[in-house]
């Protein structure tokens, strides 16, 4: 323990901290006031901040539709107290469109406003656009058979075969003008260098009407199962396809065409086999009693050692029509109608000519009876008129000739 006097003896200044706190006590505590209000006052005051932020896609969207597109940039400007807007970061602005303001009748653009959730009520915040074009589409599906597309040939020599496929459908699902834009569904195979057979699982792509693929739409399944045999050209034959029938058709009518389809088929076998077939026939068709035309699918009669590259059968069309002529009726007896009470007519001559058209079967199945002449004595007196010739005949039979047209109707007293 130091020695009472050692720090006036060792030149050390005694501090009184008491004299240093209380001295000038009015004029300090002013300062600090003034201090503490223009602290306060600064803090009060609202600023601006402004933030460049992408737009963000909603987490919600409606039910059975997709937001398309991308959205873009705006400005967000913040205003409100210092404090608050300070502790903001651009990663703390999220404008979103409100999708609750869409129309979703419609597939086009349309403008909706932006929102920028914040926390504190007392930042107000604008964007620079307010609105942003959206495009709402109700999604939609459909089916389409898969069709298989070929990258390229198989090696020099040989052919592909007919693919099977493992999923003869596949439904696409997406936005409506999307889907709608959808021609068909391509599954893509690539031969190898060497002439075996492909079995491979490839891509359901949808593409448009000019082959490109439509982005923006799912196929279900997306993959399907491809086997394409692949076939040496040297053992195989094109060939035409005739057809065969037997039978007569109906009476009156006769077979004006007939058509096969396909007109050739494609034979596969030994080249010696092959090299004596010059044609295929399709199995006899019995066109008996035949009145109308009628299409046949029958299958092809092939030569022992002879198989289709592509298994087909044929479709025969067979085209019928009625034989037509003409039938005379020579005196053909003219009767008077509507003669008034107490007069009777009669014409001279009392017969006409008649030449009717018609089927052939139709014409042959007519009876006298079924051509008729009159003439109308309505309103007609006593004496002689020259009047028309009216032929009724059945339905299908026409009036090739009738002579005379004209007769002389005389009327008389009972």
């Amino acid at each position: 323990m130091r020695a009472p006097g050692y720090a006036a003896r060792r030149g050390f200044r005694r501090i009184d901290l008491r004299r240093a706190v209380v001295h000038d006590f009015p004029l300090k505590a002013a300062a600090l006031a003034i201090a503490v209000l223009a602290f306060v006052v600064v803090a009060g005051q609202p600023v601006v901040a402004t933030f460049h932020v992408p737009v963000e896609r909603p987490t919600a969207v409606p039910a059975g539709y997709v937001l398309r597109g991308s959205l873009g940039e705006v400005t967000v400007t913040l205003r409100g107290p210092q404090p608050a807007v300070a502790k903001l970061a651009q990663g703390d602005i999220h404008p979103v469109p409100d999708l609750a303001q869409a129309d979703l009748s419609r597939n086009d653009a349309q403008d909706v406003a932006l929102t920028v959730p914040l926390n504190d009520p007392a930042i107000t915040v604008q964007t620079n656009p307010a609105t942003v074009p959206v495009r709402i589409e109700k999604v939609v599906s459909r089916s389409l058979a898969v069709q298989v597309r070929f990258a390229n040939d198989p090696p020099p020599g040989f052919q592909p075969g007919t693919p099977a496929i493992s999923s003869g459908e596949v439904r696409i699902t997406g936005p409506q003008s999307l889907v709608a834009a959808v021609a068909a569904v391509f599954a893509t195979l690539r031969f190898g260098d060497t002439p075996i057979d492909v079995a491979t699982s490839a891509d359901a792509v949808p593409v448009d009407a000019a082959g490109n693929p439509v982005d923006g739409v799912q196929a279900d399944p997306p993959t399907v199962q491809v086997n394409v045999p692949v076939l040496s050209t040297t053992g195989t034959r094109t060939v035409p396809v005739l057809w065969s029938i037997k039978g007569a058709v109906a009476n009156g009518y006769w077979i004006s065409r007939i058509t096969t389809d396909p007109v050739a088929v494609s034979l596969q076998g030994a080249p010696g086999t092959l090299a004596a077939v010059d044609r295929v026939e399709t199995t006899a068709i019995d066109v008996t009693g035949l009145s109308a035309n009628r299409s046949f699918r029958v299958p092809l009669l092939l030569p022992a050692g002879v198989s289709l590259l592509q298994p087909t059968d044929a479709t025969v069309g067979v085209t019928v029509v009625a034989l037509t002529g003409t039938r005379p009726f020579p005196l053909v007896a003219v009767q008077v109608t509507g003669a008034a009470a107490g007069l009777v007519g009669e014409t001279d001559p009392t017969t006409v000519s008649v030449v009717v058209s018609g089927a052939v079967a139709q014409l042959a199945a007519l009876a006298p009876g079924d051509v008729v002449a009159t003439v109308d004595a309505s309103g007609k007196t006593a004496g002689s008129s020259p009047v028309d010739v009216v032929l009724k005949v059945p339905a299908g039979i026409t009036v090739a000739s009738l002579q005379p047209t004209r007769v002389t109707l005389t009327m008389r007293a009972r």
